[in-house]
Order: C-alpha cells, then structure tokens, then sequence
C-alpha cells in the first residue's frame, strides 16, 4: 500500500516536470514573438548605447576627486552601476506588457490551454530577463572596446548577479502590475518604488560618498548589494565576502519576489 507521503511525491514529481516544460514552451514563444518585433529589439538596446555614448566621456574628469584617473578605473566603477540600473529600471517597465496582455484578454485566452499559470507568468518572465541580459552584453562589449579589462570568470559572475536583479524587479513590477490594475496606478507605483531604490543602492555613484544615515538605510536594500558585489567583480576582487553575499541576498530576493508574483497572479486570473 502506498503511503501519503509517497503518494503526495509522486504527484508533485510529474506535476513539476509539466510546469517545467510549460515554461519552456512559453518561453520560447515568447521568445519568437521577441525575434519578430525587431523594433523592439533596436529600442531595447538603444538605452545602452545612449549610456555609453553621451555619459561614458564624462566618466574620467567626474571621478577624479576620489583618485581616478583613467577611463579603465572609471569603467569599473560605472559599469557595474549601469548594469543593475538597466536590471532594475528595465525589469520594473515590463509591468506595462503584461497588463496590456492581460486588459486584451491574451492571458485569458492562454487559461484556456492546458499550461500551467507558473509556466504563463515564468515563462514571459524570464524572456524579459534575456531581454535585458542583451542589453547588459551591449554595454559590456562597448566597455572592453573603450578599455574596460574583466576577467572571463569574473564577468559571468557578474551576468549571474545581473540575471537574479533583472527576475527580481521583473517579478515585483508583475506583482505591482497585478495589484495596481492601471496604468495610471501603476506608473505612480512605479515611480515611487524605483526611484528611492536605485538612489539608496549607489547605482550612479557609489554610496561610500554619502552620509553614514543614507549608508545604514541602503544596506537593507538588495540592490546596494548586488551593485557592490559587481563592482568587486569587476575590480577583481572575487573572493570580498560582498560578492558571495551579495549572489546569497539577490537569489533569496528573486525567490521572494517570483513567489508572491505567481500568489497574485493565480489570484488574479480565474
């Protein structure tokens, strides 16, 4: 005879591998209607080629109060910043796609197939996450043209960091989406949460200029701690405890973030 416990295994062991495969399908549709919108493709990745053109020749002269002097030192502080701002602006503008899916009945007519909701949410989500990923590549590729010198190993570490910044804000502008119901609300939401949050983790400059108060506040923010763990990646600095801490605290965001994005979506889809 079958125990409860066995037989609750063995239902959640097929019932994973189908979410799992779910989400790989949608996924790569998501992926191919991507492919086909190449106007999306050149507006996603003109962000940051503007970053790179119009602020990178300011970068040397801006830091030399903190004694940088070169474009490679200067790379180093400012790229990583400008990674986790696109991870966390980009991610927190995808809300806008799901909710005009949802208000045209996409995500309606998708209930009535056999996929699972973890597989319809998931799957668009990590599509915005490639997304942004292409764009974080962009700018790494202009930094090394520009004299930006990473280690290999240090680098995908760094895309790893990026990749749990982008799921999380992708998740929390789902869940924001879901829970605001409009565009108006939502832009205000938006715009309240993004903007303390990419000031109080040192995205621009880094926050060893700012007052102790602003220090203390911004190290509850895991934002602060993604952006500090990859600039000691880029400085090569792999083994700071800030950068093992800092994938630690990122991932256990990301986890948070997808958990109450899907509660609010089965909840919100019928």
């Amino acid at each position: 005879m079958i125990s409860t416990q066995t037989a609750g295994a063995v239902t959640a062991g097929p019932g994973f591998v189908k979410a799992a495969r779910d989400t790989w399908l949608t996924f790569q549709r998501q992926m191919l209607l991507y492919a086909r919108t190449p106007s999306r493709i050149a507006l996603s990745l003109a962000y940051p080629i503007t970053y790179m053109l119009l602020f990178a020749p300011m970068l040397r002269r801006a830091f030399t109060a903190v004694g940088i002097t070169t474009y490679s030192q200067a790379y180093r502080v400012y790229v990583p910043g400008l990674l986790a701002m696109t991870a966390l602006l980009g991610g927190i503008a995808t809300g806008y796609s799901l909710l005009a899916e949802l208000r045209a009945g996409i995500i309606e007519r998708s209930r009535v197939t056999p996929a699972s909701r973890v597989a319809l949410i998931l799957g668009r989500a990590l599509r915005e996450v490639v997304d942004l990923l292409l764009q974080g590549v962009l700018i790494t590729l202009m930094s090394l043209l520009a004299g930006l010198s990473v280690a290999i190993p240090d680098l995908l570490l760094a895309y790893l960091l990026f990749s749990l910044v982008a799921m999380t804000s992708v998740m929390v502008s789902y869940g924001l989406t879901m829970w605001a119901g409009n565009v108006s609300a939502l832009s205000a939401v938006n715009n309240t949460v993004s903007q303390p949050v990419m000031l109080l983790s040192g995205m621009l400059l880094p926050l060893t200029l700012a007052p102790l108060w602003m220090l203390n506040i911004a190290k509850v923010n895991p934002f602060y701690w993604a952006t500090n763990g990859t600039r000691a990646l880029f400085a090569g600095h792999t083994g700071f405890p800030s950068v093992w801490a800092s994938i630690v605290i990122t991932l256990a965001t990301a986890v948070l973030a997808t958990a109450w994005s899907m509660r609010l979506f089965a909840r919100s889809v019928r």
